[in-house]
């Protein structure tokens, strides 16, 4: 620090602040924590780096990126007061935006003397948030020449110096008069203003032929010539002409901005019921839980097949469409939150082929209430970085898949969150308006985060639409389990709480009707749609959901190892209605066939006791493709495997079972195949992952602030540049270390790693044997061993030194 106290760097500045600063600092820029930096002037490098104030600079608001940018307008170091001049925004707010920037270290020093990290002047040239301010006069004439220069000074009314730079300051300081820039615009024609007018608040370069010409003022006839003798344009480069930021803060006002830039757009709203918002949530929150378990407990059966990229292809995804009666894109909404919720996964079938299968998860995610597994659907969604409406679009001339590699967006998580809280924000009872409110979504989302993304509108309105058949949102309003959703304190429990009592009760029975249909009044307990679904075909969904009937469905009961006596008891305890008539016959038909066939393997073989049905088999249309050979009157063989022949001879009406070598019967079901469920990645959907980011977070910072300090005193304690900081002997440096051990002191030493680097440290010896020093270091705040050999330096400190310029920790 200076004898003033003012910071003569941005390491002096991070050296002076409390932990509290440095924590907050390091919390909004996580990227300064990874490595942990040695002291505040390596923390001061790596925060003055383009990649991470790009970053930093991609988090600010509207109003803040414009203060950030006024503040390169002006010569630093730049007062408080006049950002306040420059900026149109309230005097409280450009404080609040100062206090962030601060906060950031993207300005550091005292109010009236702020200076910007010099490399902001490269990563916000002047036109990329939004202000469409445009590069200054120094910047557009660095090509230029020292003649076209002067003929531009004495077109103003100014005298050449001889001094190129000082003819180019001249310039930009004559440029940002508004009195006379507006004399000067007065002197073109009204074409000549209309351009200047549209390339000023648009922010974008003009285009023109031989821009770089030379022209002078009592030769200029086309509007453009006009603004390019006055300076009011500046060649860029041979092709394009811009108004220089000078001229356009003049045109402003002095300001950087036409309008107020600390008020948020407003959302457009209607008026809508909350308790309505609530019950249709609801409802799609039970959707989304129904769709995905049919989608799951199908694909067990009939897993479909993983393309090499990783993504499902489009003949399976409208399969899976048809299979849930949606359209394409909701489908792979439904697919990618499965799989980012861990329940599907890339494994083998039977066969060995790569295919999307359920996860052993599933089947523990099945079993939970429907309000926890919707949580855990809503949550992974929440947090996902793949924009799922870019499936069906194409990319490099090729169809973009669902769960393909292609749909990762970084900024998407961030943007999904910032949406769905701007509707949060809305007065209880007010939604977005029909037609206008996702627009005004957009403009508020941009408001926030000016700068990215760049398909903002697009994921936006996706964020809507998904949100909508997630559960989240519903007629334009967040609902209270999506609030709660929201919240970081525990949302993997509050939510599913609040969607709880808005859920329909299960119903615990069905009402069978003479056509051989059932019909449930409403969402069946879990384990009786499991049991209905074994023997009987959904036909259509909705408030009631009406299963049918079928030889087929009955059969495939049979398959699963019911037998008819456990058929009847279970449609007759099911049910509220009596077991229709038509029903008992279809059941005990079905039953009376079921197993009269065997199949075996000679190939494979049929046997049965009904030598007639055989024979009927054998010599009826479908015997000769199924290439049927009879070999005593029960048995007929085949060559066809078994796994071909027995769908066949279910086509042709049989109801054939399996026999084993050892003449008992197998089930027939088809087996539910099973993927491993991936390891959550990190920041993933698993219970409990927000507290525990937010806490390695908050640990990794902490840790970090004390690395600072530690640093920071071991530098502060570095003996001086003299004969005294020669490298010691080991001997020497031993007996300093035993002095030390001995009197309870602390030391600072230099030390060489393992892999070569010089490190400074202020460690409090413990013991020294064995050419050993075991001390605790404060920075890693353990004890630790260091080789002796390997210390460079020992310095004594005195308790009064220990810590001593350092802000109390």
């Amino acid at each position: 620090m200076s004898p003033t106290g003012v910071p003569r760097t941005l390491a002096e500045q991070l050296r002076s602040w409390s932990p509290a600063q440095l924590a907050c600092l390091l919390e909004r820029r996580p990227d300064l924590t990874t490595p942990a930096p040695q002291d505040s002037s390596q923390l001061a490098s790596r925060a003055g780096t383009r990649a991470s104030v790009l970053r930093a600079v991609d988090s600010l608001t509207q109003l803040e990126l414009t203060v950030l940018e006024a503040a390169l307008t002006l010569p630093a170091p730049v007062a408080a007061t006049a950002l306040h001049e420059r900026v149109y925004a309230a005097s409280g707010s450009v404080d609040t935006a100062l206090g962030t920037l601060r906060e950031l270290a993207l300005l550091w020093g005292e109010p009236e003397a702020l200076r910007p990290v010099s490399v902001l002047h490269e990563v916000l040239p002047g036109s990329g948030g939004g202000t469409r301010l445009g590069a200054p006069v120094e910047t557009l004439l660095a090509g230029a020449g020292p003649n076209r220069v002067a003929d531009l000074v004495r077109d103003l009314g100014l005298v050449p110096s001889g001094d190129r730079d000082t003819d180019v300051a001249a310039l930009a300081a004559a440029l940002a008069d508004p009195g006379r820039v507006t004399a000067l615009v007065d002197d073109v024609d009204d074409g000549a203003q209309a351009v200047l007018e549209r390339l000023e608040r648009e922010g974008v370069d003009g285009r023109m032929e031989s821009a770089g010409r030379a022209v002078r003022r009592a030769d200029a006839t086309t509007p453009v010539e006009q603004l390019l003798a006055r300076g009011l344009l500046i060649a860029r480069d041979a092709r394009h002409v811009a108004v220089p930021r000078e001229v356009a803060v003049a045109l402003r006002g002095g300001r950087t901005t036409r309008e107020p830039t600390d008020v948020e757009p407003p959302l457009a709203t209607s008026a809508r019921d909350q308790a309505l918002v609530d019950r249709a949530a609801g409802g799609a929150a039970f959707e989304l839980v129904r769709h995905v378990e049919l989608l799951l407990e199908h694909w067990g059966s009939h897993p479909p097949s993983a393309l090499r990229s990783g993504g499902l292809g489009v003949r399976e995804l409208k399969a899976a469409a048809e299979l849930l009666h949606l359209g394409e894109r909701a489908a792979a909404l439904h697919v990618e939150i499965a799989h980012a919720a861990g329940l599907i996964a890339v494994g083998a079938t039977d066969d060995l082929d790569a295919a999307w299968l359920p996860t052993d998860a599933f089947d523990v995610w099945n079993a939970g209430s429907v309000a926890d597994r919707w949580g855990r659907l809503a949550q992974a969604w929440l947090d996902s970085p793949r924009l799922v409406g870019l499936v069906g679009a194409r990319a490099n001339g090729k169809p973009v898949n669902a769960l393909g590699p292609d749909l990762e967006r970084a900024w998407l998580p961030e943007a999904r969150r910032m949406a769905l809280t701007a509707v949060g924000e809305l007065p209880a009872g007010e939604v977005l308006a029909s037609g206008t409110g996702v627009a005004s979504l957009v403009d508020r989302v941009r408001w926030r985060r000016p700068r990215r993304p760049a398909q903002r509108a697009e994921a936006v309105a996706w964020v809507v639409e998904e949100a909508a058949q997630v559960g989240v949102l519903a007629l334009g309003g967040l609902a209270a389990h999506g609030r709660a959703l929201l919240s970081t304190d525990d949302p993997h429990h509050a939510a599913p709480a609040a969607l709880e009592p808005l859920l329909p009760e299960p119903v615990d029975h069905v009402l069978l009707q003479a056509d051989l249909t059932a019909v449930a009044p409403g969402p069946l307990a879990h384990e009786l749609a499991h049991q209905l679904a074994a023997m009987a075909d959904i036909e259509s969904r909705g408030g009631a959901t009406v299963y049918r009937f079928t030889a087929t469905s009955v059969r495939r009961a049979f398959d699963s190892g019911w037998s008819v006596r456990e058929v009847h008891d279970f449609v007759a305890s099911a049910s509220r209605t009596p077991v229709p008539q038509p029903l008992v016959y279809l059941i005990d038909d079905v039953a009376r066939r079921f197993g009269t066939l065997r199949v075996g393997a000679a190939g494979s073989f049929l046997r049965s006791d009904d030598e007639a049905a055989l024979a009927e088999l054998v010599h009826g249309p479908g015997g000769k493709a199924l290439r049927l050979r009879r070999i005593a009157p029960t048995v007929v063989v085949s060559d066809m495997p078994v796994d071909v022949l027995l769908p066949r001879l279910r086509e042709l009406g049989a109801a054939p079972v399996v026999e084993a070598p050892d003449g008992t019967v197998r089930l027939a079901r088809r087996e539910a195949f099973r993927a491993r469920t991936p390891r959550p990645a990190r920041g993933g959907p698993a219970e409990g992952a927000d507290r525990g980011r937010a806490a390695r977070q908050t640990a990794r910072v902490s840790a970090t602030v004390n690395a600072l300090r530690a640093g920071d005193e071991a530098v502060a304690q570095r003996p001086a540049r003299n004969g005294s900081s020669r490298p010691q002997s080991p001997t020497a440096a031993m007996a300093l270390l035993r002095e030390a051990t001995d009197a309870g002191r602390p030391v600072w030493i230099g030390y060489v790693d393992a892999d070569g680097s010089a490190v400074e440290r202020v460690v409090e010896p413990r013991r020294v044997e064995g050419g050993r020093l075991s001390a605790y270091d404060r920075r890693a705040d353990e004890v630790r061993s260091f080789a002796i050999h390997r210390v460079t330096a020992v310095r004594l400190l005195s308790p009064a030194d220990h810590g001593a310029g350092l802000p109390e920790t």
